[in-house]
């Protein structure tokens, strides 16, 4: 997983992460996963940024960088090689395949990462995730610097709980509803970057990362392909891609069913989960017509299924007696949970000498549906509760880029969202005295209906400053507003970010960022929460204070240096300082997240990283720190106990999510069709324990793969087999106990599993 940075002229130079605490620990750290500035023309090479039309070296190269691209570079990608256009009118594919290049590379100019720190991963690195294509989508992430694992396939990004916005082919992702369920599927994925620090003034709303994809186009879909995936845990993973271009059109459809018998973490130290298998579906669509050579229409779309059994835990002891129930076990708990996931974009792109604009209409539909087992949770809890959230977003986004003079580059755009939510309940409980004690054996059904509604609007106005040969200052200004059925804000937010090309292999960047990150849209008033007074599920509180946007002040900066031996690294360091500080948590049985905020906290770190390429050797790693602070809980308060809540009222906390420490590395080798890799990943572990003063055990898991690909193997273009190892030395580790600030269920990390992978090409 070679990891390589481009600076603002597009020359090679060191990637640039995050500088660490512990010397010792950086050392063993040999990566940063490959920042990357912008890639503009993957159909055509492996990695472009910034315009730069140089090629690396080999396919596997990835970037990193915090510059833009000089004017000359800037019209050469948005008008592509004219003279090898022409060459290939003759010839259909190329030339679309050509021109679509050309397009991907203007529609990456018009929202480029303008000194943030952004990783990215190409298919290459891809490859060397355990199970590569049928990794889910959070294990690829993980191998990116500065995130942290948990459980239910979230991941942390520098010490934020949640806040990534997803984007695809540069179009905002609406967020969804907080489960489990992996819907972006690794098989639709041509490359993807993580954008992290002082995002330029184009980035709003969830600021703690941009996750962009790029969806395959161009070469990469003249692929037809079944792939069978299966091993431990009665895994069983079809799937298959077909895609193509013929003419003005590019296509690509891929799906996938997947069957295992651990769908969410084990709540126990054990190999097998109890009551765990879980059945997910997935299908995706891309399309795309070039009216001509400057414009086109594209279509996403995305639909997801995914049926989960809650695992349970043996020996949980009986605490409630209900009329007519006899002996019961919590072995045979027959919690189920149902997530769904739909989403339409479509994209209007035209591209000029000097304008640039992409107009993007999207749609998504996402719902959560779990059943309880009615007799079994009212015994073992007192509460059976049968849950349906479900939202509908609708939304525009328009982007522009207009090269206004030599050294100026303006851009400017537009967002707009309205998400309607809806929580419909119905739940047993228990009638309870002023003590907590049962006074009834029969159970009581309370039903609610609430909702919520929430618009989300910005503007930005942006000027890439080429000021010096070498420096670069890109700053702006956006405003947003979020209007909801519980809060009513809005924020004018200054951003700037200052990068200096030292040398052809040393680049430094400063940067400073306001932002205004919005709740989700999921809010439960008192008068819900008056209906189960005196009951088993009636909180310690009633106090329901809504949710408020979180307000920030942010710094980055870093440097990157490459060395003339093939080593390249990074350093990035940053702070937060935050008001109505952001958080999630889980509840109850039901794996559904609720927000909750703090009034005021901050997050610091840094990260390192570097990586080392010869011939067909990869070696890669990375390390990176970060601390938390909080400080009283100011809304959802009915969540906590009244003890966790005068405590944290006075005192500084950690965060639940934070791993203090993290790191991956990796190494390896492809020769003649063959490719062999080693994987590691450690965790500090996450926090627990009473107001998050407890901490889990580290942990560090390796994972092995190999693979050998058979050419013209008649009568399919290729034959791939793959073996992948996962958690080798089977090492037993706990992500969760229990306890913590809006943590409900112990989870274990996946034991040691064995996987096989058949892929016919055709």
């Amino acid at each position: 997983m070679p990891r390589v940075s481009y600076d603002a002229k597009g020359k090679l130079c060191p990637v640039l992460s995050r500088a660490v605490k512990s010397v010792p620990c950086a050392a063993l750290a040999l990566w940063c996963a490959e920042p990357a500035t912008q890639s503009y023309a993957e159909e055509t090479r492996t990695v472009i940024h910034v315009g730069h039309t140089r090629a690396p070296k080999n396919r596997q190269e990835t970037s990193a960088s915090h510059g833009s691209p000089t004017k000359t570079e800037q019209h050469k990608a948005a008008q592509g090689d004219r003279p090898q256009q022409q060459v290939a009118a003759t010839s259909g594919k190329g030339e679309a395949v050509t021109v679509h290049a050309a397009f991907n590379s203007a529609r990456a100019r018009i929202a480029p990462n303008l000194g943030a720190v952004a990783y990215r991963m190409g298919q290459a690195q891809i490859n060397t995730t355990p199970g590569g294509e049928n990794a889910s989508f959070n294990q690829v992430l993980l191998r990116m610097p500065g995130v942290v694992m948990d459980s239910f396939g979230e991941e942390h990004v520098r010490g934020e709980h949640g806040g990534l916005t997803y984007r695809i082919n540069g179009v905002l992702l609406p967020e969804g509803l907080n489960g489990f369920g992996q819907e972006l599927d690794t098989r639709i994925i041509e490359s993807v970057t993580l954008m992290t620090g002082t995002l330029p003034a184009q980035f709003g709303f969830r600021t703690a990362g941009i996750v962009d994809v790029t969806a395959k186009s161009g070469k990469s879909l003249n692929n037809r392909e079944i792939s069978l995936y299966g091993g431990s845990y009665n895994t069983f993973n079809p799937s298959f891609q077909v895609g193509g271009t013929k003419g003005q059109w590019e296509y690509f459809i891929s799906g996938a069913f997947n069957r295992n018998a651990i769908g969410i973490e084990n709540p126990t130290p054990a190999f097998r989960a109890t009551h765990d298998v879980t059945e997910q579906g997935k299908a995706f669509g891309y399309a795309s017509y070039r009216f001509d050579d400057t414009s086109r229409l594209s279509l996403l779309t995305s639909v997801s299924n995914a049926n989960f059994e809650i695992p349970n835990a043996a020996g949980l002891p009986k605490l409630y007696d209900i009329h007519g129930v006899g002996d019961v076990q919590s072995q045979y708990l027959n919690d189920r949970q149902n997530e769904q996931n739909y989403y339409v974009v479509l994209s209007y792109q035209k591209t000029g000498a000097k304008l640039n604009y992409q107009i993007s209409p999207y749609f998504r539909y996402g719902a959560i549906n779990y059943s309880p087992d009615p007799v079994r949770d009212m015994v073992f809890q007192g509460v059976a509760e049968k849950e349906i959230n479900n939202f509908t977003t609708g939304g525009l986004q328009l982007d522009a880029s207009y090269d206004a003079v030599k050294t100026h580059t303006i851009r400017f755009g537009v967002m707009g969202q309205y998400t309607s939510e809806g929580l419909w309940t119905r739940t047993d409980v228990l009638p309870v005295d002023a003590a907590g004690a049962q006074t009834s054996i029969h159970p009581v059904t309370i039903n609610d209906n609430t909702g919520n509604w929430a618009v989300e609007a910005g503007a930005y106005l942006q000027d890439e400053w080429k000021v010096l040969k070498g420096v670069t200052l890109n700053y702006g200004v956006r405003y947003d507003r979020f209007e909801s059925s519980f809060d009513h804000e809005g924020q004018a937010s200054p951003r700037a970010n200052l990068v200096w090309e030292i040398n052809p292999t040393t680049t430094v960047h400063f940067g400073y960022s306001r932002y205004f990150a919005p709740p989700t849209a999921q809010y439960v008033g008192q008068a819900t929460l008056l209906k189960f007074a005196n009951s088993t599920n009636a909180p310690d509180n009633f106090n329901a204070t809504p949710t408020r946007v979180e307000r920030s002040n942010y710094f980055d900066i870093g440097l990157s240096h490459r060395f003339p031996q093939g080593l390249s690294i990074t350093v990035d360091g940053f702070y937060k300082q935050a008001k109505n500080l952001g958080d999630l948590g889980q509840f109850g049985r039901a794996v559904i997240l609720t927000p909750f905020s703090y009034r005021t906290g901050k997050v610091y770190g840094a990260e390192f990283g570097g990586n080392y390429h010869y011939k067909g050797l990869t070696v890669f790693g990375n390390f990176s720190f970060v601390n938390t602070a909080a400080k009283d809980v100011n809304s959802a308060q009915y969540q906590f106990p009244t003890d966790e809540l005068n405590y944290i009222k006075n005192h500084a906390i950690k965060l639940d999510h934070e791993g203090e420490f993290t790191s991956s590395a990796g190494i390896s080798y492809g020769w003649a069709g063959n490719k062999a890799y080693v994987d590691y990943l450690y965790g500090y572990g996450l926090r627990s324990g009473f107001a998050n003063t407890g901490k889990q055990p580290s942990y560090h898991v390796i994972n092995i793969g190999y693979e050998h690909i058979f050419r013209n193997v008649h009568p399919l273009k290729g034959l791939k087999l793959r073996g992948d190892v996962t958690n080798l030395f089977d090492e037993r580790y706990q992500l969760r106990n229990g306890s913590g600030l809006g943590v409900f269920m112990s989870q274990y990390g996946q034991r040691r599993a064995g996987y096989l992978t058949t892929v016919l090409q055709f």
